[in-house]
């Protein structure tokens, strides 16, 4: 599913950076200053609603939106992710087409936009 998403994403015209972890996720965070994160909630060594409470707490990095990914469908697990800092949650298995549109809305048109 991520590299159909990183696909379609290049392919509209924004520029993605994939971290592999949650520590990488803020720490690439801090030096790409993106436009939008995609986080992951089931990432290793910080899971996704830890790396996204780390970016909320980071002054530079608060304004960034956070679109919560998960697999997870469990009852409140939505409420946890807003909770945790996240502006909007999307399910595994999610439409592409969801996943632009929510890029779309927090970011706009490609337009040398970072995601």
């Amino acid at each position: 599913m991520q590299k159909m998403a990183l696909k379609v994403l290049r392919a509209r015209g924004y520029s993605c950076e994939v971290a592999h972890n949650g520590r990488e996720a803020v720490e690439m965070a801090g030096r790409f200053r993106p436009a939008l994160v995609l986080m992951d909630l089931s990432l290793p060594e910080m899971n996704g609603w830890e790396a996204t409470r780390a970016l909320k707490a980071d002054p530079a990095l608060a304004a960034i939106p956070v679109i919560a990914i998960t697999a997870h469908a469990m009852v409140g697990d939505r409420e946890t992710a807003l909770a945790a800092g996240c502006s909007e949650c999307l399910t595994k298995p999610y439409e592409i087409v969801d996943l632009v549109r929510v890029v779309e809305r927090y970011v706009g048109p490609a337009h040398a936009q970072s995601a």
